[in-house]
């Protein structure tokens, strides 16, 4: 016996341990995965060695293999024999091996059960805790229904070492055998007036987090909590608590009237951001529950923010909280409306960003034009065209939301889209085009104001020509050219409009552009000839809209988008047509007119979905059935010239393919290259001024130079936006006054009851203020979500007492 020992002594000094493996690796970089594989063939000489030392050198060996992405699932019977030696050192190898390696379909994990009950029995605290721990990583149903006692045993083991990683444990158990809550929740809520804060931390750790699935379960233990949370110096534990407090109070406001004060001076005590961020959600969620209190505590949340105002993370958490209030009480949020203003000169652009989504949902009717007016300010100042495109789609987030619910001017909305169309460099243009056509559209009054700006913008689109990249600003002069087209009838100087319209500068223009241009161009010629035709002194002046079509079309018609071609082509037929006929004195506007007659209205996305289906059209059959795909080739030229439409196009959908190889590809290829460059009328393929743009330096790489203007920058002859706040509070006083009036109208005629009421009706509300415009409101039907919760295994009722504090 005393031999073999020596000789397996003699063995191991030997054999490559853990470094040895390490080093032997890093050596071996240009063929690892061969000594890898001599080394896995060395570890299954060394498993079947009866020395247990020598297992757990290549157990440990086999570890550090499998988190370098090595299966290592052949030896899980070696690692249940390192599992169970006597010695504490193999005894540890064996655990983090079966930690790492075995899962719920590892065959062998049946055979650990009995070795780790009789190492959680074990006297020495260590052994218990290795199995404690390794069991937690590879616990399966099996294993937690059959070791649920043992381990409910050891949460009132003498040791706190033990009794912390009992506690912890049975949250794993509780997710694998939900039905064991039940006997061990009195054990786990006695763990929570445990001696030891580490055991009494994570009990409280445990029932927070069965607490996110289930809250209803814990009211009872709300007189605990309360306890901790006021006498507990731990802020991880303070978190835990505070945040238990926060999933409870909906269910039970009446917790939350005892909660505003403990919670209230933390947050002026504490000094960590953690349980500071934690107390204002809790507070939050307490505040929302109840029906009172809400201004007041507000305001010291923001008192308690605006102290750490130097703190980046302390301020963006105040605007979070912010954020959550104002989506019950949005009263309360406004009252703050400046504090959220300051935000915007923040230097960091997450509190920026932050503050901006504040407010969208500040908004009212009262406050919408000094809002949008701040914005407009730091449009001006902002640095970098991220940020200022992010500024531009929040000004009209802001005012066209609730289908311009807050917009009691539109006068003064058109403006300011006006102005934002001097932002050099923004990628947003298609945005303003698109709330310039959708006012103008819906807005009837405000009509004549859109095309007298529109045409002003027309006149100087110089100004607005120099970035004609895809969604640039030059996308405003799409709508512009549509609006002036469209209502034309409201233009005062139409010819001048047109003229304008013509310009050869706008060959430069993207071509979907040119092409609204050229239509809307002879929209605006029916309009000149219906003014002027028919008026003696006049007639030259149709003759005159002619010749200036007739002269400037033919830069369109060489345009190299053929939208542009086609529309320019057609237009100057009917130019020199309609010129004819002026020369032989016959009237011609009205036949010109009706070719745009017609009004466009609003319709809503989801509008064709309410159209009814016609009884017997069944839109998934076929209306013609597709042939066989028996027929032969021979049958379907002979059938080729008595083919219906149907047929033919069902041939095409479905073609007979033929294997080609390489050289008969690349031979046709040359063929159809060479026909294509000897054919006059087939256009050759150029780059467009898209990818030339693409392919030179962005805007944001080209260095910005303060430059110090004496004026603001500013399209000529449009009006600021500045003034109509100025006529909007004129026109809420005297509406104001006006309705005082008829009260007092109505006061006199009742006598008595009238002078006991109240002469005063307080400050003016939101329903009081109306719009100068009414829109055409298009309803839009959103789809209702369901939400269900994943969480439904630990949804057992448990016993609930009293829970008053």
């Amino acid at each position: 016996m005393a031999l073999k020992i020596v000789k397996g002594s003699i063995d191991r000094m030997f054999d490559k341990n853990l470094q040895d493996l390490v080093r032997g690796i890093r050596n071996h970089k240009e063929d690892e995965a061969k000594y890898i594989s001599t080394c896995i063939d060395e570890i299954k000489q060394e498993l079947k060695q009866d020395n247990i030392a020598v297992k757990a050198n290549a157990v440990c060996k086999l570890t550090y293999l499998q988190m370098l992405g090595y299966d290592v699932s052949w030896a899980a019977f070696n690692i249940v024999e390192v599992m169970s030696s006597s010695k504490f050192t193999y005894k540890r190898i064996g655990y983090l091996a079966a930690s790492q390696c075995f899962h719920e379909s590892t065959d062998v994990i049946m055979l650990t059960t009995n070795q780790i009950r009789k190492d959680l029995s074990s006297p020495n605290q260590y052994d218990t805790g290795v199995a404690l721990t390794g069991l937690s990583c590879f616990v399966t149903p099996d294993l937690a229904r059959d070791l649920a006692n043992d381990i409910m045993t050891l949460m009132s083991h003498t040791k706190p070492y033990i009794r912390k990683k009992a506690v912890l444990i049975m949250y794993k158990v509780f997710l694998k055998y939900p039905e064991s809550l039940r006997p061990a929740f009195p054990r786990l809520k006695e763990k929570l007036e445990d001696p030891d804060p580490g055991v009494q931390s994570a009990a409280v750790n445990v029932i927070c987090e069965l607490a996110r699935r289930n809250p209803k379960n814990y009211l009872s233990l709300a007189p605990l909590f309360f306890k901790l949370m006021t006498s507990s110096t731990n802020n991880w534990v303070l978190i835990k608590i505070i945040k238990l407090f926060g999933a409870l109070t909906p269910l039970e406001p009446r917790l939350g009237k005892k909660l505003i004060e403990p919670l209230t001076n933390l947050i002026h005590s504490t000094s960590a951001m953690s349980l500071l961020y934690e107390c204002v959600n809790t507070v939050i969620a307490v505040l929302i529950s109840l029906s009172s209190g809400m201004p007041n505590h507000s305001a010291s949340i923001q008192v308690s923010f605006s102290r750490h105002a130097h703190t980046f993370s302390l301020k963006y958490l105040g605007l979070l909280a912010m954020s959550k209030i104002l989506k019950t009480h949005p009263k309360s949020v406004q009252s703050h409306k400046d504090l959220i203003l300051q935000c915007l000169d923040d230097k960091d652009e997450s509190i920026r960003l932050r503050a901006l989504d504040l407010l969208y949902g500040m908004v009212s009717k009262k406050n919408l034009m000094e809002i949008v007016k701040k914005l407009m300010l730091h449009v001006d100042k902002a640095e970098g065209t991220t940020y200022r495109d992010e500024l531009l789609t929040k000004i009209i987030d802001i005012c066209s939301q609730s289908n311009y619910q807050y917009i009691t001017n539109f006068e003064w909305y058109i403006s300011i889209l006006v102005e934002l169309t001097r932002l050099e460099g923004t990628r947003h243009g298609h945005l303003i085009a698109s709330q310039m056509l959708d006012v103008a559209i819906r807005v009837k009054a405000i009509r004549a104001f859109a095309v007298a700006q529109m045409a002003t913008l027309l006149d100087n689109a110089h100004l607005l020509t120099g970035n004609t990249q895809r969604n640039g600003i030059c996308e405003v002069l799409y709508a512009a050219a549509w609006i002036c087209g469209e209502f034309s009838e409201h233009l005062e100087e139409p010819m001048v409009t047109l003229e304008a319209m013509l310009r050869p500068k706008v060959a430069t223009l993207p071509g979907h552009i040119q092409a609204v241009y050229v239509q809307n161009a002879a929209k605006l010629f029916a309009t000149v000839l219906r003014g002027h035709e028919g008026v003696p002194a006049d007639s030259m002046v149709a003759q005159e809209t002619s010749q200036l079509l007739i002269d400037r079309l033919p830069l369109f018609v060489q345009s190299s988008n053929l939208e542009v071609q086609e529309r320019a082509s057609c237009i100057l037929q009917l130019v020199k047509y309609i010129q004819k006929l002026q020369q032989k004195d016959v009237e011609v506007a009205e036949e010109v007119t009706a070719l745009f007659a017609g009004e466009l209205n609003p319709v809503a996305p989801k509008a064709q979905k309410k159209v009814p289906v016609p009884e017997g059209l069944d839109l998934d059959v076929w209306i013609n059935e597709p042939p066989s795909g028996s027929e032969s080739e021979d049958e379907g030229r002979k059938s080729k010239g008595k083919a219906v439409f149907a047929k033919e196009e069902s041939r095409h959908t479905k073609p007979r393919y033929t294997e080609v190889d390489e050289k008969e590809l690349a031979k046709r290829r040359e063929v159809r290259k060479a026909e294509q460059a000897n054919n006059p009328f087939y256009i050759k393929a150029s780059p467009s001024s898209q990818k030339v743009y693409q392919d030179g330096v962005g805007v944001e790489h080209i260095p910005v130079v303060q430059i110090d203007l004496s004026v603001p920058l500013k399209v000529p002859g449009m009006p600021m936006s500045d003034q109509y706040v100025k006529l909007e509070e004129e026109r809420r006083e005297r509406n104001k006054a006006d309705k005082k009036k008829k009260k007092d109208k109505k006061k006199r005629e009742k006598g008595e009851k009238g002078r006991r009421r109240r002469g005063d009706s307080g400050p003016e509300s939101e329903e009081d203020i109306t719009p100068a415009h009414m829109v055409d409101i298009v309803t839009e039907e959103m789809p209702e979500l369901q939400i269900t919760s994943p969480y439904r295994i630990l949804s057992i009722s448990l016993p609930v007492g009293s829970w008053l504090l």
